[in-house]
């Protein structure tokens, strides 16, 4: 069976809403859109190439699948890291309002998300990825459908905005995978699932001094 991971990027405060741009959700009157932008460099560049090398299809929310499709198909240079996997591998959007996506290549699931993802991950040669689609990427993670998550922490505090780790979120435990810190203060943190969590307690037991 082929891997699912999830690319997500967040705030300290874990809002993800609306990373790359000002207008790309306001819902619940949200302002702070495009706070990702100031953060773009080299080494941020250098981790999407490699994340983007792994790819044998694409899972996507709606909203972030309208996004993408707006954009990436403008892009033609194949040699371009990003563009050239999106628009020659397969992507699947998970949606009930789509019925004719115009980006080729294009599969809508709508039914059983647990059933359709597995197969689909055991009919991908490659990495399934997830980038940003919060509220499908909750939905997955409740799941436990999501073997990898790649959460890229970003130097700034918002206030208001949708979290992605929701009150409500089913417990998970992973397992540190990997870290690197780009120069402008982006931390880069790769997770394995690991089952639900485990508890403890530092109380000491009765009885003793």
């Amino acid at each position: 069976m082929g891997k699912l991971s999830l690319t997500a990027f967040v705030t300290l405060d874990g809002v993800h809403q609306a990373p790359g741009g000002r207008e790309e959700d306001r819902r619940d009157g949200f302002e702070h859109g495009g706070w990702s932008f100031p953060y773009d460099d080299e080494d941020f560049g250098q981790f999407i190439t490699e994340v983007f090398s792994r790819a044998g299809a694409f899972l996507l929310g709606r909203h972030t699948y309208e996004i993408f499709a707006g954009f990436w198909p403008k892009v033609t240079d194949p040699a371009d890291p990003v563009a050239g996997k999106l628009n020659s591998l397969p992507k699947y959007v998970a949606s009930s309002s789509i019925t004719r996506p115009e980006w080729a290549g294009t599969t809508v699931i709508s039914g059983d998300l647990a059933k359709e993802v597995t197969a689909i991950k055991e009919n991908t040669e490659g990495e399934l990825q997830v980038h940003g689609s919060a509220a499908l990427a909750q939905s997955l993670l409740a799941l436990d459908l999501v073997d990898t998550v790649h959460l890229l922490s970003f130097p700034v505090v918002l206030g208001t905005g949708r979290r992605l780790f929701a009150e409500g979120a089913v417990p998970t435990a992973f397992r540190h995978a990997g870290a690197r810190l780009t120069s402008k203060g982006v931390a880069i943190h790769t997770y394995d699932l690991a089952g639900r969590p485990e508890y403890g307690t530092y109380e000491l037991p009765e009885g003793a001094a």
